[in-house]
């Protein structure tokens, strides 16, 4: 009999459970160390789009089972694929492809509007890493590694690797991380920024599932907002922002959250969000 709280997936490849307002999206191929594949991958996809706008998910939490996060890609099965394929395909298509598969995944993932947490107990590497740098928050196991990795196999990169290590370490930082695909354990990621906390092994999803909950019971649609302007602001001029928080405030100052702490502040009680 399955937990009520188990959400289906498609696919035992790809695990996740409702905690509240909390879903936590758990890889679950650890003989393999959690590496993306045909069945995961697209999975994972499915979930993305789902969760995007359901109002009952407010936070969301990425992790891997055992003692992975995600390896990234399944080497072994790339040659099989390519060989596999029905009918070849132009160099065009294979690229529209591509784009798609990482528009849908990572791309997804990093436009959720929804807080999102990746908490690493172990590596993610490759695409995996890409994964993990794709959500908003990182909390990483002392035993947990990161590496860029497409070094290794011959690869340039991809899943937005690239900009997102580019912007949270500095392009010599990132450029250094993709051409000598170093493994950068976990107390050296905090100090270059690539994940917000490190913790315990043994306590990390403890750890992680408690920063989630308070998350969830935050002003989902204002950290929408926030999760907006701090994009914008990557790429933006000031004028562009000054102009995007205007509208940001002007509409969050309508909703039922900002009357409830308006009405919390007067009654010296701590407000009660429900993502409204």
């Amino acid at each position: 009999m399955s937990d009520e709280n188990e959400l289906d997936t498609g696919t035992e490849q790809l695990l996740a459970r409702r905690e509240g307002g909390v879903v936590v999206l758990s890889f679950n191929r650890p003989e393999v160390r959690n590496a993306l594949g045909d069945v995961v991958s697209p999975a994972l996809r499915r979930m993305l789009a789902r969760l995007r706008d359901d109002p009952e998910t407010r936070c969301v939490v990425v992790t891997g089972v055992g003692q992975a996060f995600c390896a990234g890609g399944d080497v072994k099965g790339m040659g099989a694929r390519a060989a596999g394929e029905a009918a070849p395909r132009s160099r065009d298509e294979i690229i529209a492809d591509q784009t798609e598969r990482q528009r849908a995944l990572t791309g997804a993932l990093y436009g959720l509007p929804q807080p999102t947490i990746a908490a690493l107990p172990g590596p993610a590497a490759g695409a995996g890493m890409s994964i993990a740098m794709a959500c908003d928050l990182r909390i990483a196991a002392d035993s947990a590694f990161v590496t860029t990795g497409f070094a290794n196999v011959g690869l340039s990169g991809d899943y937005g690797l690239s900009f997102f290590l580019t912007q949270l370490v500095g392009t010599a930082r990132a450029r250094e991380l993709f051409f000598t695909g170093e493994r950068i354990g976990a107390a050296r990621c905090l100090e270059l920024g690539l994940v917000n906390r490190v913790v315990p092994a043994d306590r990390l999803m403890e750890e992680t599932l408690e920063l989630a909950r308070s998350l969830a019971a935050g002003p989902t649609r204002a950290f929408a907002r926030m999760k907006r302007n701090l994009d914008a602001a990557l790429r933006e001029d000031l004028e562009t922002i000054l102009a995007l928080e205007a509208e940001g405030t002007v509409d969050s100052a309508g909703t039922a959250d900002h009357r409830e702490a308006v009405r919390a502040f007067v009654e010296k009680r701590t407000p009660r969000f429900e993502g409204r």
